[in-house]
C-alpha cells in the first residue's frame, strides 16, 4: 500500500460503536458514508464486519464500504477501516435495551480504549451506550466519562457540551439530584474550574478564557433566601479562583442566563448539575452538540444524545451530532499540538497573545 505525504498528516479516529441495538451504528455508517470523510482523517471503527454488514443491509446504507482489519496498525488510510473485535453471531434486537447490547458495547469500548492507551489510534469518538445494561465486573461505572477518567488515572474529568462557541459543562455529572447539594464543595468548584480554564486554552486555543458560573438554587438562592450554597460554597470558590488568576463571574440564576442570552458573552459556563446543563443545551443545540471529556490526557468526543431506541433500525437518526463529535476530535487534536508547540516556546507564545 502506497501512502502519501496528505495520508501521513491525517490521524486515527478509533470509533466505539455503543449499544449495537441503538442507533449508534447507523449514525456511525451514515456519517463514513460520505466518501469525502477519508481525505480528513483515518476513521477505524472497533465491531465486527457481521454487525456491520448487519445494519448497512437492514438499513439499505448500501453506498457504505469498508476495509476489515485484525488491529488498527493496517488501517488503510484510504478506507474506512473495521477492526474485527469479535467474530460471534450476534442477535441484533433494534430498539431493545438487553444484555447483548451492553455485552458488545463494553466489547468494542474496550478495545478502543487500549489502542488509544498503545497509541494505535489518536482520538476517540463514542456512540452511545445504555448506563444499565452495559454494567459488569469489567464495567462499574456511570458512564463513558467516569470510565474513561479512570483509565486515565485522573480525577479531573469534567463533561462539557459544546456546540460552536457553547461550552457548558456539568460539576456534578452522572449523580442523583437528591446528592447534588452535598456533593458540591469548594475545592470541587475550584479544580473544576482550573480543568475548564487548561481545557479551554490547549483545546480550543483560547487565550485568556472568560467562564461563567450558575447556581445551585432557583434565582442564584436571592441572598441566602432561597439556599445558602451560593453564599457559602460557590462564591468562595469563584473568588479564590480570580485570586489564581482564571477570569470567572457568577454565580448566576441558570433560568434568566441563559433566557437572556447572557452565555454568549463567555467561553464556557460551568453549571452545578446534569440536567441544569443539559437541558438548556439540548435546547439550543441538539443535532449539532458534542459531549467532551474535558481534563483527560487524551481526546474522547461523542454524540450529545443516547441509544435511541425509540427509532433504532428504522433509518430515522440523524448523523449531524455524530459527525460533529468526529470533526471536533480532529481539531481538539491538532489544538493540543499546537498549544504544545506554543507553550514549548515562551518568546512564540508571548508573540501569539499579544
Amino acid at each position: 500500500m502506497t501512502t502519501t505525504a496528505e495520508d501521513r498528516d491525517k490521524i486515527k479516529i478509533g470509533i466505539s460503536i455503543g449499544d449495537v441495538n441503538g442507533i449508534g451504528l447507523e449514525v456511525i455508517i451514515k456519517t463514513l458514508s460520505n466518501h469525502d470523510i477519508i481525505n480528513e482523517f483515518i476513521p477505524v471503527v472497533y465491531a465486527s464486519s457481521k454487525v456491520i454488514s448487519y445494519y448497512k443491509k437492514a438499513l439499505n446504507l448500501n453506498e457504505f464500504n469498508w476495509n476489515g482489519i485484525n488491529t488498527a496498525d493496517e488501517a488503510n488510510p484510504k478506507r474506512i477501516n473495521v477492526v474485527n473485535v469479535w467474530n460471534d453471531e450476534v442477535t441484533i434486537n433494534a430498539g431493545i435495551a438487553n444484555e447483548t447490547g451492553g455485552n458488545y458495547a463494553f466489547k468494542s469500548l474496550e478495545a478502543a480504549t487500549k489502542d488509544l492507551a498503545s497509541g494505535k489510534i489518536d482520538v476517540l469518538v463514542t456512540a452511545p451506550i445504555n448506563k444499565q445494561n452495559i454494567q459488569s465486573k469489567n464495567f462499574n461505572f456511570a458512564g463513558h466519562t467516569e470510565y474513561l477518567a479512570n483509565m486515565s488515572n485522573t480525577d479531573s474529568a469534567l463533561m462539557t457540551l459544546i456546540s460552536g462557541d457553547l461550552r457548558i459543562a456539568t460539576l456534578t455529572g452522572h449523580v442523583p439530584l437528591k446528592d447534588v447539594a452535598k456533593s458540591i464543595t469548594r475545592e470541587g468548584i475550584q479544580k473544576a474550574l482550573n480543568t475548564l480554564n487548561q481545557s479551554l486554552k490547549r483545546d480550543f486555543n483560547i487565550v485568556k478564557p472568560k467562564i461563567a458560573v450558575l447556581g445551585l438554587n432557583p434565582h442564584a438562592g436571592d441572598n441566602g433566601l432561597l439556599g445558602d450554597e451560593e453564599i457559602q460554597t460557590i462564591k468562595p470558590a469563584i473568588d479564590k479562583a480570580n485570586k489564581d488568576g482564571i477570569f470567572v463571574m457568577g454565580p448566576y440564576g441558570a433560568d434568566g442566563f441563559f433566557a437572556s442570552g447572557n452565555y454568549k458573552q463567555f467561553d464556557a459556563v460551568l453549571g452545578m448539575y446534569h440536567d441544569q446543563v443539559l437541558t438548556p443545551f439540548k435546547t439550543l443545540a441538539f443535532e449539532t452538540g458534542v459531549n467532551f471529556t474535558a481534563g483527560l490526557p487524551i481526546v474522547r468526543t461523542s454524540p450529545d444524545h443516547g441509544t435511541g431506541y425509540d427509532i433504532a433500525g428504522q433509518n430515522k437518526a440523524n448523523e449531524s451530532s455524530f459527525r460533529a463529535a468526529c470533526f471536533m476530535a480532529k481539531d481538539i487534536f491538532f489544538n493540543r499540538k499546537f498549544y504544545k508547540e506554543m507553550t514549548a516556546n515562551p518568546l512564540q507564545k508571548q508573540r501569539v497573545e499579544d
